[in-house]
Order: C-alpha cells, then structure tokens, then sequence
C-alpha cells in the first residue's frame, strides 16, 4: 500500500514538472521579441531583463473626446447628438471620419520618439466598439483608428497602454468619463460591468500578440462612493483577460479618481499600480506656486508629500508604479505660467528621484494644457474661436475655466445650501464643487452645446474637411519650454 502510494505520488510529481516545464516552455515561444514588457520586482523590464520606463504622452480628444481638448461644450455623447442633428448622418461620417485619421499621424508619432519619449495611452470611448441599443455587438470598423495608432507607434519604437477612460454607465460623476449626469451609475447596474468585461476580453483576443502594446489601463479614474466594489470588479477583470492574454502587464488605478488604494487586499503578478498626480497648485482655479491654493501653502515639498500619500501602497509593497497623468494648465499670464512651469519641475524631480514610469496629460489640446496646440488660424480655429470665448466666460468647462464671471449666480446658492443643508457633503467633493458641477458643468453646458453645433449648419463637405483636417499635426504649435522640462533639457 505504501509503495502503490509512494508510485503515485512520484507520478503525480513528474506530471507537474512536466506540465510546469511544457507551460514554460509554450511563455517563451509565446514572447519572443525582446520588446515585450513584464514585471519583475518593482521594476518593467523587457525580455532581456533591462529595466523600462515608460514616459510620454496621453493621447486625449481622439478615439475619447473632452471638451477642453476638443473645443465643444458638455459631454461627448451630447454634442455627437447634436452635431448629427445638424449635419444628418452622411455629413457627419465625413467629419469624423476625417478627424479620426487627421488627429494622429506619422509626424505626430516621429514628433514623440524625437523627443527620447518612448509613450503614448490611448484613452478609448466604449462608445467606439458598442452602441447602448445593440450592447456587446462590437461595431464594424470599431479597431480602425486604435490599429492605427498602436502600429505608427510601433513603427518608431513607442508603447502603448490602451485606456479605458469611458465605461458603459459612467465609472465616475465627471464629463471625462462622458458622463451627461453627476451619477457613477457603473457601480450600481451589473449589466454595465458585463459590458466593460466583455469589452476588455475583446481588446485583449485582438491584441494579446502584440509586443508594442505595453498593456491594458482597465478603468481611468474609478469613482465608486462606497469604496467597496472596485477591487473586487478589478479581480473580476483581471480573471476574464487572463484566460485570453495571460502575457500583458495589467495597469490598475486606485479608486477616488486614481489617488486611492486603501481597499487594494493583495498584490498580483505582472500587475502594475497607478495613480494620476495633478499638483492642487495648477488646476485651472490655482493660486501662486509657492503659495497657496485652497486655503493650503503649496512648495515642493508639498508636493513631493502628497505623491508620496498616493504612493504608499507602491512603495510598501513593492510593486511597479506609473504616474498615469500629471501637469498643470496654463493661464496665457507669463508670471503664472511660470510659477506652473516650475510645479511641474519639481514634479518631474522627484519622479526622477523614486525612478518611476509617467504619462503627462495631455499631447495635444485648443492651447490650455497639452505640449502642442492648435494654430489659431485653422479653419476650426476660426470657426469656434468667439464660442470658446463664451464657455470661457460662463465658466462652462470644469478643467479650462473658472466662475469668475458668474459669482452673481452661484454665490447665493452656496450660501443657501450652507444655511439650509449644512450637513450635506456630496460625494466626492463636497457641497461647493457639487454645485458647480451641476450649475456650470451640466446645465450651462448643455445649454451651450446647440450653439456649438449650430456653427456647423449648412457647411459644404469640402468645409467640413477642411475643420477635420484642423486637427493634423502640421497645423499644431509646439510649447517648447514643455518639451525642455520633459526631455531633461531643463531641470
């Protein structure tokens, strides 16, 4: 009985190393160009074992739209409505269709890889692969534009991290998850969650065998109120892409809008942890750096503290980290751009300090933020240039304006909700921010967003052209002390 145990268990042992050694053997045949990125320690690394940083550029306003990079009022979804009211279906194919391959070329893929930046992400719209109407069928064509991308990047040795940034049902309250309302209504409906699942199983089938795709950002900016249902969802995912791509690094960003990982229980393999690292002393609403913003007094050394805050559960464990967006904005007054300017020096000094991978938002915008900007003699330019104007002035957009013009409104319905709710607390940002967002960032912009389609009315199809082709990267303007700070020129 013994030795018919003893047999057994010798077999059961030579099953195992065979079966170990056969799985072994099928990861290397698998992965067998150098490029392919894992994680070992706290570090990513190639198939040579070198350490990689990947630093660059998130490519917002393409294949996800916002409305200060774009120039439209309110959320995409909204002003896609409208513009196809205006336009009728054929116009409108023809104006996406030629902003989608105007936005990123090969000069805009050359521009990067001759700055020694070795980095795009690619914010993507479930709304690009799926209609609410016919869920889970992916449309036709849906991979066009991300293929191209992702094989232009490769072309000049770039990676890239595909980026789920709007979910089916909003993962967080703000516009950039093309959220029309204030309600993170992901966290409430499985059937949303079974749609970003599927979605992800169908990136993954289509992309598991691409080496310049570093790896997969499964939600950007996860706001769930309870804290509880993040963590658990990301265990969900991670099972479903494993089964299909078990090679890709998974990139996960704690809860909060990325800042918050305090519900994170374990540690997983090939996994790498991100949080976004906007300096409070560069929002659009910022006071002086040094100096304070928000009744706080902001140095380096402030901020240097709140990265490390944000960073805790990294470094405790550690495991890679990837700043999945920073930067501040810029105000066109020399002084304050300039106090900007050196927040986001400091910034990238303690970066170099913890050796830590980064993505600054944004590449290219209408002038607020991105490293590149649009000519302000464009066609498209010229056509929205007095409407960006008004958002300005009606405070309209959260990222690239403030209330300054509107006082009169909102100041009386803060004083009411202190007198009358003082105990309401909204998540995630209390009373005053909740306001705005409903006042400015929903109503007035909604209002505005038939004004902002109405200019589109009664263009030829050669017109229409022409405002797509706006958004080509010959028809940008570099912010050169932003790619001097970037490259290390400047310190």
């Amino acid at each position: 009985m013994r030795r018919t145990n003893f047999l057994l268990l010798l077999i059961l042992q030579v099953i195992f190393l065979l079966t170990a050694c056969s799985e072994k053997t099928q990861y290397k045949k698998s992965l067998t160009n150098e490029n392919w990125l894992r994680v070992s320690g706290n570090q990513i690394v190639n198939l040579s074992g070198d350490t990689v940083y990947l630093r660059g550029f998130g490519l917002g306003g393409m294949l996800h739209m916002e409305n200060f990079i774009d120039g439209y009022p309110a959320n995409e979804e909204t002003m896609r409505e409208g513009l196809l009211k205006v336009l009728g279906e054929k116009k409108y194919n023809l104006f996406f269709d030629t902003f989608l391959k105007s936005y990123f070329t090969e000069p805009d893929a050359e521009y990067i890889h001759s700055l020694g930046l070795n980095l795009v992400r690619i914010p993507i719209n479930y709304h690009l692969f799926e209609d609410d109407m016919n869920p889970r069928v992916i449309k036709e064509g849906a991979f066009e534009h991300l293929d191209r991308v992702i094989e232009l990047c490769a072309k000049h040795q770039i990676y890239t991290i595909i980026d789920l940034h709007a979910l089916p049902g909003f993962q967080n309250q703000h516009w950039h998850s093309d959220n029309p309302t204030h309600k993170a209504l992901f966290w409430k409906h499985k059937d949303f969650q079974d749609r970003a699942l599927h979605l992800w199983e169908v990136i993954a089938e289509r992309y598991k065998n691409q080496p310049w795709v570093a790896g997969y950002d499964l939600i950007n900016e996860p706001a769930e109120p309870t804290g509880e249902k993040l963590f658990p969802y990301y265990k969900r995912l991670r099972e479903a892409i494993r089964k299909i791509d078990p090679n890709h690094v998974l990139f996960l960003e704690g809860d909060r809008y990325a800042v918050d990982f305090d519900k994170f229980t374990e540690v997983w393999d090939n996994v790498v942890y991100t949080n976004h690292d906007y300096a409070v002393p560069g929002f659009i609403r910022g006071g002086d750096y040094p100096g304070y913003t928000d009744n706080r007094f902001f140095d380096k050394d402030t901020l240097e503290h709140d990265f490390l805050k944000k960073s805790e559960f990294m470094f405790s464990h550690h495991v890679p980290l990837w700043v999945g967006e920073f930067g501040p904005v810029y105000t066109g007054n020399p002084e304050k751009d300039e106090m900007r300017y050196q927040a986001l020096k400091d910034q990238m000094a303690y970066y170099r300090k913890y050796k830590v991978s980064w993505c600054i938002w944004l590449y290219k915008d209408m002038g607020l933020q991105a490293i590149i900007h649009q000519n302000e003699n464009t066609p498209y330019m010229k056509l929205v240039s007095a409407f960006l104007s008004r958002k300005d002035s009606l405070g309209s957009d959260a990222w690239g304006s403030t209330d300054k013009n509107i006082r009169q409104v909102l100041k009386p319905l803060e004083e009411m909700f202190k007198k009358e709710f003082s105990e309401y607390n909204p998540y995630p940002n209390g009373q005053e921010r909740q306001i705005n967002l409903m006042v400015r960032h929903i109503l007035i912009a909604e209002a505005l967003v038939p004004e902002y389609c109405n200019l589109f009315k009664d263009l030829t199809e050669e017109k229409l052209i022409a405002l797509a082709q706006s958004f080509r990267y010959e028809n940008y303007v570099k912010r050169k002390r932003l790619e001097d700070i970037l490259t290390g020129r400047e310190k």
